[in-house]
């Protein structure tokens, strides 16, 4: 089980997963950041990525990538982890 909640308050797992996203969708379609000027244009890009199953599987891998806790067996989050009620500090 991942504690979600913690996850998402994390700034650090948030830019993981949104550059999890973006980027390889950026990538295959040869587009940088600055190319999504439109909300249209960031549209389009979802679009082709749900019309491409290569690209949703590279989407989907990189997003499962940014997720997972390498330091644990399976997909979920430590023990600890789990019993946090705010990101923990360093």
């Amino acid at each position: 089980m991942i504690n979600w909640k913690i996850r998402f308050l994390n700034k650090t797992f948030l830019l993981q997963v949104l550059g999890a996203l973006f980027l390889p969708l950026l990538a295959y379609q040869g587009l940088a950041m600055e190319d999504l000027t439109t909300w249209s244009s960031v549209g389009e890009l979802f679009l082709n990525a749900f019309t491409n199953p290569y690209l949703l599987a590279i989407t989907a891998w990189s997003i499962f990538n940014a997720v997972t806790d390498p330091t644990v067996k399976g997909i979920g989050d430590s023990l600890q982890a789990k019993g946090y009620k705010v990101p923990k500090e360093k």
